[in-house]
C-alpha cells in the first residue's frame, strides 16, 4: 500500500535560505525512506501551480524565516485547502513579531528580559533618534542587545557594551527589517526548550544548553560544527528544571502553537529562567535543536517528522 503524498516546502527567497534548504532534504530523505511519496519544493513563483496540479495530501513546512514563520506560507495553504505542518496562521504570525510576543508574555506573567521597540518610521518620521539616551535606562542599563523585531537565527542582533555603540547596532537591526528590538542582555545559561503536541497536550523534550565558544550564539555558532558545545538534557538543578520546562508549556499554549515550537530561554544570575522568543518553525539540519532534544529520549529524526506529518494529516480528515 503507498503511502501519502507530503510536499516539503523548503529554500524561498529568505536570508535563511540555505538553512532552509539542508532541513528540507533532510526531512525529505526521511519521508522517503518511510515510504511517503514526497514533492521536495523549492518555494519559488510556480509554487501555487504545482500544489494544485500535485494535489499534495499535506505540506511539511521547512521554511525558515519571512514567508515561512510569519503566516505567509500558512495563510497560502489554508486557502489551497491544504494541510500542513506546525503551528497556524495566527500562532506564526504573533511568535515571528518578537516585539508582540513579549507585550503578550509580559500580560501573562510570562517572564523576558526589559525592552523597548523602535520602528523605522518612529526614526524617520518622529525624530526617535534624539532619545537614544534614554534605552538604556528605560531596559537596566549596559549591556544590552539590538536585534530586528521580525527576523531569525540570530541575524542582526548586536551586542551593545558602551553608548556610543548603540545607534549603530540599531541601524544595524533595522536594515533586516521596519522594527528594532533592544532589550537587556542577560549574561547566562541559554537554552532551546522544544516541545511537541501529545495526546494530553504540550509534551516538553529536555531542554539543550548551548555554549558559544565565542560568547555569542550568532548565526555563525548556530550553524558551524564545533562552535558551539551542546548539554542534553541541560546541566540544572531538579527545581529550576520544572519551572523551565513548565515555562516552554506555557509559552506554546500562549501563542496558540500546535504540533511543535521551540521555546528559547537564559537563566541569570539570580537562577530566574527568562523567556526570549518562540521558535514556530524549528531547524532540522544536522546540527539543530529539535532533533537533539528528540534524540536524548530515544526519539529518532524519522520518528519526530513523522509524527509532524502524523498531525497535519489528522486535520484533513
Amino acid at each position: 500500500m503507498s503511502r501519502e503524498k507530503v510536499a516539503v516546502l523548503m529554500g524561498g527567497r529568505s536570508l535563511e535560505r540555505e538553512v532552509s534548504l539542508a532541513s528540507g532534504k533532510r526531512v525529505a530523505d526521511a519521508l522517503t525512506s518511510l515510504g511517503y511519496k514526497v514533492l521536495a519544493l523549492d518555494v519559488t513563483p510556480e509554487l501555487v501551480e504545482t500544489l494544485r496540479c500535485e494535489k499534495p495530501d499535506c505540506a511539511y513546512i521547512a521554511l525558515h524565516g519571512k514567508y515561512g514563520e510569519d503566516g505567509t506560507i500558512q495563510e497560502l495553504l489554508e486557502f489551497l485547502a491544504i494541510p500542513y505542518t506546525g503551528p497556524g496562521v495566527t500562532a506564526s504570525t504573533l511568535a515571528w513579531d518578537k516585539s508582540v510576543t513579549k507585550y503578550l508574555f509580559e500580560r501573562a506573567g510570562i517572564p523576558t528580559p526589559a525592552w523597548i521597540t523602535l520602528t523605522a518610521d518612529a526614526f524617520k518620521e518622529m525624530g526617535a533618534a534624539t532619545a537614544l539616551d534614554l534605552i538604556s535606562d528605560r531596559v537596566g542599563g549596559f549591556p544590552l542587545v539590538a536585534k530586528p523585531s521580525k527576523q531569525g537565527s540570530a541575524l542582526g542582533l548586536t551586542v551593545v557594551r558602551e553608548p556610543e555603540e548603540l545607534a549603530e547596532a540599531l541601524l544595524n537591526a533595522l536594515s533586516y527589517g521596519d522594527a528594532a528590538l533592544v532589550e537587556k542582555w542577560i549574561d547566562g545559561c541559554e537554552l532551546a526548550v522544544s516541545v511537541l503536541d501529545g495526546a494530553d497536550g504540550p509534551e516538553v523534550l529536555p531542554p539543550v544548553e548551548i555554549e558559544a565558544k565565542s560568547g555569542l550564539f550568532d548565526f555563525s555558532a548556530m550553524y558551524t560544527r564545533g562552535e558551539t558545545d551542546y548539554y542534553v538534557p541541560a546541566r540544572l538543578d531538579e527545581k529550576t528544571l520544572e519551572k523551565v520546562m513548565s515555562l516552554a508549556a506555557e509559552t506554546h499554549t500562549l501563542l496558540g502553537c500546535r504540533d511543535v515550537s521551540r521555546v528559547d530561554m537564559v537563566i541569570g544570575s539570580d537562577g530566574q529562567p527568562l523567556v526570549l522568543e518562540c521558535n514556530t518553525s524549528p531547524g532540522m539540519t544536522e546540527t539543530s535543536l529539535l532533533p537533539m532534544a528528540a534524540e536524548s529520549i530515544g526519539m529518532s529524526f524519522h520518528d519526530v517528522v513523522e509524527r509532524l506529518v502524523r498531525a497535519a494529516l489528522a486535520r484533513s480528515v
